[in-house]
């Protein structure tokens, strides 16, 4: 287990949150939830079919069971998403089909208070996940864009936070405007900051730095960073730039002398979702990286989707990074 996750293990069995796993049908679940509760680092609700927590060969004492078709608040919280929903044209026929299914189910749970975090994912495509919740928990006050990051730790690696960086945003957003990759990059320095305990050095990525192509992909990495600044004037923030700019001293400080972040990146903006999912997945897979995530950020309640291809860590280090989420909107 790496450093990093064991700092964010100990910060959520320090202040332990309730967090719905709505995937009792997946193994990978259950193997993490078993870990997760022997340690102590959450408390668990598995919302699904009862029957198929019972015949794992899991330790799972201490987790909550919830099954939508048996659950005794199954009606209230049908009649609350009517209401929440009716005047987007939802029936109440309409709503008590949809909390039959587990996820909905967990969101609604969210809604009425009763959880802290929604980890979800693992068998279960991102649309699974942010379409109830978008439409349930809505965003988070004075937030138009929800986004996404990814917590990568390259081992061996000396860039960034001792090799972790956050990468953004690969998973949600495929082609930001100006303002959208302004508030991608506000939003990851703000969670960035929640998560290690101060400001970062936020690169906003391109293929061009300080002005060395005049395009219209490098300008609008320009022109969002100037927003960005804007928006967070406290966070040291720059671009656009290459990335061995962002990352590597001397190129830094060479291709873009004077800047705070040039060469000391730990937070990397990239232009759209193609760039950041290449990216990550290529650190990933050729530089043995661990990536966490990707995390979710602009939702009113802390809701995290997984990658598919997820393992039972995975999950452990998300359900410890969704309770840290928690913690910080407790504040």
């Amino acid at each position: 287990m790496s450093k990093f996750l064991d700092s964010l293990i100990e910060q959520a069995k320090a202040d332990k949150k309730t967090i719905l796993l709505p995937e009792v049908e997946d193994e990978r679940t259950l193997a993490a939830a078993e870990r997760i509760l022997a340690e102590g680092i959450a408390n668990l609700i598995l919302v699904g079919d009862e029957k198929l927590v019972e015949a794992s060969d899991r330790n799972l004492e201490g987790a909550q069971v919830v099954n939508p078709l048996t659950d005794s608040r199954r009606e209230e919280l049908a009649d609350l998403l009517y209401e929440t929903r009716k005047k987007k044209g939802m029936t109440p026929e309409e709503a008590a089909e949809k909390v039959k299914d587990p996820v909905w189910y967990a969101v609604m749970m969210m809604k009425a208070g009763l959880a802290d975090g929604l980890v979800s994912g693992a068998c279960h495509a991102t649309i699974d996940i942010l379409s109830p919740s978008l439409r349930v928990l809505k965003t988070a006050p004075g937030v138009k864009t929800v986004c996404s990051f990814f917590i990568m730790e390259v081992p061996d690696c000396d860039a960034g936070n001792d090799g972790m960086l956050f990468f953004a945003d690969p998973a949600l957003v495929i082609q930001p405007t100006e303002e959208e990759l302004a508030t991608i990059a506000v939003a990851t320095a703000k969670s960035f900051e929640d998560l290690i305990g101060r400001k970062p050095r936020v690169a906003m990525l391109s293929h061009s730095t300080n002005g060395s192509a005049k395009n219209d992909d490098a300008l609008k990495v320009a022109h969002a960073c100037a927003m960005a600044k804007e928006l967070a004037p406290d966070v040291m923030i720059d671009g656009e730039m290459q990335v061995d700019a962002a990352l590597v001293p001397e190129i830094g400080q060479s291709k873009f002398p004077g800047s705070e972040v040039a060469g000391h990146a730990e937070v990397l903006i990239f232009p759209d979702l193609d760039a950041a999912n290449i990216g990550y997945k290529l650190v990933q897979r050729l530089a043995k990286a661990q990536a966490y995530g990707p995390i979710l950020q602009g939702l009113a309640a802390p809701v995290n989707d997984l990658s598919r291809g997820c393992s039972a860590d995975d999950i452990v280090a998300v359900v410890a990074l969704t309770s840290l989420q928690a913690q910080a909107r407790a504040k």
